[in-house]
């Protein structure tokens, strides 16, 4: 249990709240689906993103069809998108904190998407997932770093 207030560290971006959570919500759909963990490298701007994931296949027409329906039926779902609060130690045991910056506070904080995902994140999200709109996906294939998928977010 956090009992004192916690001192983040500083965050350095401003993020685009409905296509950081969709970002959420397609790193969860990936790991859940082909167990590859989040996204390695990802890119995520207002009108197109990408994630790349440690894949060691291509992905086919299908899958990819899979994911993009897999992500919408999660946003139209209408989750509510909460945080809480927790001790770095406790982290440890629950999440991959490989990708956090050196010298990080002892408090993280978690974005909780419904009971679909969980992750330690200080960006700008929803407050509820049917505010995203609809994912789509506008390419994917091969990259240095495994497999890259392109997306967009398209008003409903």
């Amino acid at each position: 249990m956090i009992t004192e207030t916690p001192q983040f560290n500083e965050h350095n971006k401003t993020e685009y709240p409905p296509m950081h959570t969709a970002e959420h919500i397609l790193n969860a759909t990936m790991n859940m689906m082909f167990n590859c963990g989040r996204a390695v490298s990802a890119h995520v701007e207002r009108k197109k993103s990408k994630c790349d994931y440690a894949l060691p296949n291509e992905l086919t027409s299908e899958q990819i069809a899979k994911i993009e329906e897999q992500v919408n039926s999660v946003i139209e779902q209408a989750l509510p998108i909460t945080e809480s609060l927790i001790n770095i130690e406790e982290a440890k045991d629950k999440f991959d904190l490989t990708r956090l910056p050196e010298g990080v506070s002892s408090t993280l904080r978690v974005i909780n998407i419904g009971e679909y995902d969980s992750c330690p994140c200080l960006g700008l999200h929803v407050k509820n997932s049917a505010e995203i709109g609809k994912f789509k996906i506008i390419s994917y294939g091969p990259c240095p770093t495994g497999f890259r998928i392109r997306f967009k977010l398209e008003e409903k």
